[in-house]
């Protein structure tokens, strides 16, 4: 993956918003990465949790909200505890999805799923999902 760097992105309001969204300082994050080694979603994540506060220091608009690890963190709170400085890794991930909901892009189409599948899956998981997965 190539990446861009610059000024512009850093002082973007995109780290603005996120940090507002979360309440977390992004700038506190020193990665060490206790974060990522404790998460247990994380064979499945395109970008770690430590990367993805590195990628919102940075300002990397394009590339978080085009992850698929920010729906995938299941919010067990594992980085939360595991941060010697206290951030709150799992509030900036649920910011991120927020910026895209708040624009109404739905991660989960429920309007895509097929009678099948709506039958298959528990009532209370399609609503969980709708929740977290749509605005």
């Amino acid at each position: 993956m190539r990446i861009n760097l610059s000024r512009k992105k850093i002082r973007d309001s995109f780290v603005d918003k996120v940090q507002e969204l979360s309440g977390q300082n992004l700038l506190a994050c020193y990665q060490c990465g206790k974060c990522s080694a404790g998460c247990p979603a994380v064979m499945d994540m395109d970008i770690l949790p430590n990367q993805i506060i590195r990628f919102a220091q940075l300002g990397f608009k394009d590339e978080l909200l085009a992850s698929k690890a920010i729906w995938i963190c299941a919010s067990c709170l594992t980085c939360n505890a595991r941060c010697p400085k206290g951030i709150n890794i799992a509030e900036v991930i649920e910011a991120l999805r927020q910026i895209l909901l708040r624009n109404r892009e739905d991660h989960l189409k429920v309007e895509n799923l097929s009678d099948k599948e709506k039958e298959d899956i528990p009532p209370i998981a399609l609503i969980c999902s709708m929740r977290k997965f749509t605005s």
